[in-house]
């Protein structure tokens, strides 16, 4: 497994994340399986939400945690806030409110970093700042960071905040590209030119935050994997070719692609199946080359000017 620095303090994470959000109904056994091959496969890192199984998903990971305690120092727990019913919500009081909810889930007395995980349009800086500063003082929380923001949104809360932005979580995939689209494209005249982030990817570079990549093998928002979809027949075909020469499956590959971006990457996984986390895995000494790179982004549909 390969690692990254995740703050400032350097505490060392994993580069593929196991997303718990399809875990709800997970047994105790298949629980124990899903953490302990991780665990064994290096990875170390962990993303939850508040909202993932309507807080079901953090329950099974806590009965887990409550019967095995000592698997606790082994992980590194990341979850988020701030999606509610029908709105976001950063104010001080959700934000401290949400956090002792996804503490008491997942039955541990601090968690390694908190996002907020959906762009407030109502968030007051100062605020966020104020229950920044009391998760931290309190050691309910680590580390923070945000998900789906781009760059003048963070430079809106780190205005006010005093702790570290560590990472942005937001959703890129081999077919998914808008944060990669419109810098190829600079300065044309058609759809891919246009910006819809604000150079979010370059920012994170820049402040050294890490990048967690949702979705890696989705089309679009939730629109189903690439892999094997009748729609891409060129991108699976490269992507079997490919994989044969690294002797992995295809699905390695996708993640592979992520990671090759030259920042502070993270690839989240959405399975919750023991042998696809083995194999996400292997993504992590994989590192193509720019031909490789490049040939599967085209392959995927998109065109460089």
């Amino acid at each position: 497994m390969r690692y990254i620095d995740f703050s400032k303090d350097k505490e060392q994470v994993s580069v593929i994340g196991i997303g718990t959000m399809r875990i709800a109904g997970l047994d105790e056994a298949a629980a124990e399986e899903f953490v302990r091959t991780a665990l064994d496969e290096g990875i170390n890192f962990f993303d939850h939400a508040d909202i993932y199984g309507g807080g079901r998903s953090e329950e099974v990971f806590g009965r887990l945690l409550s019967a095995q305690p000592e698997l606790r120092d082994k992980m590194f727990i990341q979850s988020k806030c701030g999606i509610r019913q029908g709105m976001f919500d950063f104010s001080k009081e959700y934000i401290l409110s949400a956090v002792d909810g996804i503490l008491e889930r997942l039955k541990t007395d601090h968690i390694d970093s908190l996002l907020l995980h959906r762009p407030d349009a109502l968030m007051e800086p100062e605020e966020v700042n104020e229950a920044f500063n009391e998760l931290k003082k309190a050691g309910k929380v680590r580390h923070f960071g945000v998900s789906n923001m781009n760059r003048y949104q963070m430079d809106l809360l780190k205005s006010a905040v005093e702790e570290e932005l560590c990472a942005n979580q937001v959703q890129l995939s081999i077919v998914h590209t808008p944060l990669l689209d419109a810098g190829f494209n600079i300065n044309m005249s058609d759809d891919p030119a246009v910006m819809r982030d604000g150079g979010t990817l370059e920012y994170c570079r820049m402040n050294d935050m890490a990048v967690q990549t949702w979705s890696p093998l989705q089309i679009g928002y939730f629109q189903g994997t690439f892999l094997n979809d009748e729609r891409y027949p060129e991108l699976n075909a490269l992507m079997d070719e490919i994989a044969a020469e690294y002797n992995v499956g295809k699905d390695v590959i996708a993640y592979a692609w992520n990671l090759r971006y030259p920042a502070k990457m993270q690839v989240i996984t959405g399975t919750s199946k023991a042998a696809r986390i083995k194999d996400a895995a292997k993504a992590a000494d994989i590192c193509l080359s720019r031909r490789q790179w490049y040939d599967l982004y085209r392959a995927a549909g998109n065109r460089l000017p």
